[in-house]
């Protein structure tokens, strides 16, 4: 039965552990909604909490602390506190959730004439159905109120972090853009932060938006509404802590303003996504537009999570991975048949393996990974699939910085050689990756020897695709032959090593036999000389020269100008420390960007925050 929130005295009181484990009957008893001559706890509630907090549960420790309150109750208020009935087997224990320990419970306050108190609508249903006293407390109610946690976000905060002993902190701002500020002078105790923890865990039990996601010895993953909630404790943690993140802002694909010809490859083609980022540069957010884009254009659309964190609208279906494992997963996928899955975030092996089973599968896949730089999340899938798989599991990579779209890489497998060989019989599978909207090839991914390498090409600058790769293979095997051999690239096909005078016979060999060998074996055309030759020369890299430019306006496009002297003269750009691209100057020595594509992005955002733009030569 349900009863008015007034006090009334009940002479003996039976609580079962749902409502020790709220904290409802503390919560009672101290608002005087509840008198009581005696409260009698069975043994059983001791054992399941005892067993729970030995498994690291959050609800173990926090109903322990409940019978703690209660004590100290008893004495404020004048009630006695007694634990009686015996302790349960270890059977019993473990099938508490087949209703044994409620069995316990309703036998004791049955024996002792005492009203038993649940929260629990089947344990007061069998108690009223068996004649007994009882007092049930419904409780969605109590799930609508506004945690404690709540106070300390504002509309500007992007994630809380709560320790013990320590002042509240908030990250507040945007994506990129970010203060860390301290939200109060006085520290946080234990009992407030264990308090905070208990609402949060019920909350998560009552509302319809809430999930206990994960549930570990020592921590706790929830998602409440917005909130994305982590709380550890010891012995996983030095002390009780809560970090809590929600979305300051909620984004639809048309906000990012992204090109024609992306958004037509998103539309029609892309349907092996990566979407790359660095923590909290809005990788989610993004992913979470695309999520209700595919939705709209009435495709099928499911996400796997953990925890399940995206705000999307209920025509998706968002799965917890955490709750099952992968081929559970991977069996419901392909048995309902999604146009596109959303994967946030893939972390661990058996994510990009189940990404590129379904992929391979037919699913379109969208997955959501770490990364500092776009080809940092290519080569994650490295080791994990096959090389020549790779562009059938990812066709786009799209790189998230700041919140924007920063950059848009595109796969395709092609039988070529690699940039900088000169042997046609050196040709091989290649995945080159090229930017998408400027079609540059930017890397070359193949095998060389028993590696797969990943080799960046930047036309136009110094060093070529194989530059790099020739460098360290020519100094991996002249370390056979020499203790400190350079190496030195001149060319698409020839390089200088530079060893000591002694070692110069022995590498070039009787009639140059040994060097020919190694020149056949790698494909290029290597010179051996001294080391002191190479420092008497000063043969180190010319330094690059700055040259001075103005930036101009016009309709949609970014006018360098860089004058005549200029004209058809390749033009590296820099923002800050950061390389932007390489340009070839046109007859009247002007660079036109277009300000809709990335780079031209780039460099408007560079300018409006005052980094220092570069032309170099």
């Amino acid at each position: 039965m349900n009863i008015m929130e007034q006090a009334q005295l009940i002479e003996r009181i039976v609580p079962d552990t749902s409502v020790i484990i709220e904290g409802l009957l503390s919560e009672k008893v101290s608002h005087n909604h509840i008198k009581s001559n005696e409260i009698i706890i069975h043994e059983a509630v001791i054992a399941e909490l005892e067993h729970q907090a030995n498994l690291g549960k959050a609800i173990g420790f926090l109903g322990l602390d409940e019978i703690k309150r209660i004590k100290a109750l008893s004495q404020e208020k004048g009630f006695e506190l007694s634990f009686k009935g015996s302790r349960p087997k270890a059977a019993e224990i473990r099938h508490a959730s087949l209703g044994e320990i409620d069995s316990l419970i309703r036998q004791l306050a049955f024996d002792e004439d005492a009203t038993l108190i649940t929260s629990d609508k089947v344990q007061s249903e069998v108690a009223i159905a068996k004649g007994m006293k009882v007092i049930y407390y419904k409780r969605p109610e109590k799930g609508l109120r506004k945690l404690k946690l709540e106070r300390f976000f504002d509309e500007t905060t992007m994630s809380v972090h709560l320790r013990e002993n320590v002042p509240p902190y908030a990250k507040k701002g945007m994506p990129g853009n970010w203060q860390f500020k301290e939200l109060r002078k006085a520290l946080l105790k234990q009992d407030e932060i264990q308090d905070m923890s208990r609402e949060i865990i019920e909350d998560a039990k009552l509302r319809k938006d809430g999930f206990i996601e994960i549930e570990r010895a020592g921590s706790t993953i929830v998602q409440l509404g917005l909130f994305r909630i982590v709380i550890t404790r010891p012995p996983f943690s030095d002390g009780w802590e809560i970090t809590a993140v929600r979305p300051v802002k909620r984004l639809s694909l048309s906000d990012y303003k992204l090109s024609d010809k992306l958004m037509k490859r998103v539309a029609e083609q892309a349907e092996g996504v990566l979407v790359a980022g660095a923590p909290g540069m809005g990788k989610t957010t993004f992913a979470q537009g695309l999520a209700e884009y595919y939705a709209k254009q009435d495709k099928i659309v499911k996400t796997v999570e953990a925890p399940r964190d995206l705000i999307l609208p209920e025509n998706i279906t968002q799965y917890a991975i955490s709750y099952g494992d992968a081929q559970e997963i991977h069996d419901v996928l392909l048995l309902s048949r999604p146009d596109y899955t959303i994967f946030d975030e893939m972390r661990n092996t058996d994510d990009f393996k189940l990404f590129a089973d379904l992929r391979l599968a037919g699913v379109g896949m969208v997955g959501v990974v770490h990364a500092t730089s776009p080809v940092d999340a290519i080569q994650r899938f490295i080791g994990r699939v096959e090389m020549g798989v790779i562009p059938q599991v990812i066709d786009t990579v799209i790189f998230i910085k700041d919140g924007f779209v920063q950059k848009v890489l595109e796969l395709r497998m092609t039988v070529k050689v690699p940039s900088g060989m000169t042997e046609a019989d050196l040709a091989r599978p290649v995945v080159v990756i090229n930017d998408f909207e400027t079609g540059k090839l930017e890397y070359e991914i193949y095998s060389y020897g028993e590696q797969t390498v990943v080799i960046p090409v930047q036309a136009g600058r110094d060093k070529t695709s194989a530059h790099k790769l020739a460098e360290s293979a020519i100094l991996l095997e002249f370390q056979r032959y020499s203790r400190n051999p350079e190496v030195e690239m001149v060319s698409d096909n020839k390089c200088i090593v530079y060893v000591p005078e002694s070692d110069i016979a022995r590498i070039i060999g009787k009639q140059g036999e040994n060097i020919t060998k190694i020149e056949q074996r790698l494909g290029l055309s290597i010179d051996i000389k001294s080391l002191d030759e190479k420092y008497d020369t000063k043969g180190a890299a010319k330094e690059q020269k700055e040259i001075p430019f103005d930036i101009s306006f016009k309709k949609n496009q970014l006018m360098i100008e860089l004058g005549i002297d200029m004209q058809n003269k390749d033009v590296d750009i820099y923002a800050g420390e950061e390389f932007v691209l390489s340009a070839k100057a046109g007859k009247t020595g002007t660079i036109k960007i277009k300000k809709s594509n990335n780079i031209g992005r780039r460099l408007m955002e560079a300018m409006s925050r005052k980094e220092k733009l570069r032309m170099v030569v």
